[in-house]
């Protein structure tokens, strides 16, 4: 074992002050630890689009499509929540890990409930898991009161929201019908929504730029593997039945459309985290829609597959708007994040013209365009946006959007 490693080894603690981290600390960047608890999420990122696919197939659109949503808000802001505190707190002492570990738990509870919430409306099993999440996210901000004295008032409000917020969550599932429940669920959600905004109000806490958006790339990553995961399984019950002529076009459209997204998230900057006080939360809100987008084009992907291989249930313009819906929505969001008044007007209006393209070819069905064609035709206009993005980069415009 090297001498750095004994170390480190002998810096370990039982628990340290939470005081807060340096915000400009250099070459700050993800844990292992925080690389392991992802791990955790990719099983309920996986599990909800593969719920949202199965629902639209089965001609249950709608209630597929609020299932899914009402699911990936529950698994953004549980992973929102936890990286934001690692960020301004992660001291990687033992009580840390421990709650970390309590937090992963509640997580894979969670992802455990995913499938009967997809199939049965069955919320139960989710609000037991995020009910762990929240207690152990409960507990971690009592910590910060105890040991970080500058924001001890923004931990407090942090742990009593919370506890207020979950509260009410778990006493309403228990008295009421699933119906009256579901309409709770929204003020509720957007309480949980705006609580950082409460609670940071008069002091923020120290949270790192770099780090943050590193973490934000890795869930990105996340997203796009289960949208690949996805089009594969189906691209191999294809082959497996002697479709494969079939299913090119969407093949060829899908990893278009896939590069596209990861050209057009990760050619952006992250010091625009810093431009204002309140725009982080905004960014971070925007980034909901974009992965929970990103992972429903998976879902879209698989379901134009089985339709190309003639088991689809659904209409053309259903499967097709599987796949150009979530996507518009990626770059509708991905552009309202990074646009600047004073950039040149083609990039601009770049981004809006593509997704009004993008919605063109979605009622091309109509007109007996196949799904696949209209896949196809999305990914290379998504291959345009990506030459014009590399041509203004080249220029010297930098790594902004169109």
């Amino acid at each position: 074992m090297s001498q750095q490693l004994l170390l480190g080894h002998r810096r370990m603690r039982l628990a340290v002050p939470l005081v807060g981290r340096d915000p400009d600390q250099h070459d700050r960047g993800a844990t292992p630890l925080e690389l392991f608890f992802d791990l955790v999420f990719v099983v309920a990122v996986a599990l909800a689009a593969e719920g949202l696919h199965h629902s639209i197939a089965e001609a249950h659109t709608a209630e597929g499509v609020v299932r899914f949503a009402m699911v990936f808000c529950a698994i953004y802001w549980a992973w929102v929540n936890f990286t934001w505190l690692s960020s301004a707190y992660d001291t990687d002492d033992v009580l840390f890990r421990a709650l970390t570990f309590l937090t992963m738990s509640g997580a894979l509870v969670f992802a455990a409930g995913v499938p009967r919430v997809m199939a049965d409306g069955d919320f139960s099993v989710v609000v037991a898991g995020y009910t762990l999440m929240r207690v152990v996210q409960i507990l971690t901000w009592l910590r910060v009161a105890r040991g970080d004295a500058v924001r001890r008032a923004t931990a407090v409000r942090y742990a009593g929201g919370l506890a207020v917020v979950q509260t009410a969550w778990v006493l309403s599932l228990l008295v009421l019908p699933t119906p009256v429940w579901l309409a709770v669920c929204v003020p509720l959600a957007v309480l949980e929504v705006l609580l950082p905004l409460w609670a940071e109000r008069s002091r923020a806490i120290p949270w790192h730029p770099d780090h943050i958006a590193e973490r934000y790339g890795l869930f990105m990553i996340i997203v796009l593997g289960e949208s690949v995961l996805a089009a594969s399984r189906a691209v191999q019950t294809a082959l497996d039945e002697g479709a494969a002529g079939a299913f090119a076009p969407v093949f060829v459209g899908g990893l278009l459309v896939l590069f596209s997204v990861w050209w057009a998230y990760f050619e952006r900057p992250g010091d625009h985290l810093g431009s204002s006080r309140w725009w982080p939360y905004v960014w971070s809100y925007l980034h909901l829609v974009m992965f929970a987008a990103v992972a429903a084009v998976g879902a879209g992907l698989a379901l134009v597959l089985e339709e190309a291989a003639h088991h689809g249930e659904v209409s053309a313009t259903t499967a097709a708007a599987a796949v150009t819906v979530p996507y518009g929505l990626f770059l509708l969001s991905l552009w309202g994040m990074y646009v600047r008044r004073d950039e040149p007007a083609v990039r601009r209006f770049g981004v809006p013209v593509v997704v009004a393209v993008v919605g063109a070819l979605t009622l091309a069905t109509r007109v007996g365009m196949a799904p696949g064609t209209v896949v196809l035709a999305v990914g290379l206009t998504a291959a345009a946006l990506v030459v014009v993005e590399a041509w203004v980069r080249l220029r010297g415009g930098g790594a902004v959007p169109v």
